[in-house]
């Protein structure tokens, strides 16, 4: 083989892998807020006062990312049978993850007044526990309270 055939394969061998490292690379990048996530429990920090918020017994709640939407469902699991406890609540939006910075806006929302509003939460991931911290504040609906919220991974 002469040496110009040589370098041409050298060169064609060299970026293809250079192609699939980088693919690998953003899908691990990616993977670990990926898919479903059940609540576990959630408390609301207001003016120093904490009040656990979830577990509720008879619902349950579970928040879904892909590489760049989250969504979350809350529902009863009466399946609205009993009115006094009877439940639905979802949003959606898109979301940007740098390091633990994560920024949600939610562009959809059963309580409509939370629609198209931005919320800047920390995220720290330990194998299947994800922990969301952060302050939610609407002026025009007097909400102003941080959240702790921890996520566990659905297999």
């Amino acid at each position: 083989m002469n040496l110009r055939l040589r370098f041409a394969i050298g060169i064609t061998v060299l970026g293809l892998a250079a192609c699939g490292e980088k693919k690998t690379t953003e899908a691990v990048a990616e993977a670990p807020l990926n898919g479903t996530w059940k609540l576990a429990y959630s408390k609301l920090i207001k003016n120093g006062d904490t009040t656990e918020t979830y577990p509720v017994k008879g619902q349950e709640m579970i928040k879904i990312f892909n590489g760049s939407h989250f969504a979350f469902f809350k529902h009863d699991l009466s399946k609205g049978a009993d009115s006094a406890t009877a439940t639905y609540g979802s949003g959606a939006g898109t979301y940007v993850l740098t390091g633990d910075k994560y920024e949600e806006h939610l562009q959809y929302c059963t309580y409509r007044g939370w629609e198209d509003k931005h919320f800047t939460f920390t995220l720290t991931q330990q194998g299947d526990t994800l922990i969301q911290r952060g302050i939610e504040k609407i002026d025009s609906l007097n909400v102003n309270h941080e959240i702790v919220e921890a996520y566990t991974r659905v297999r």
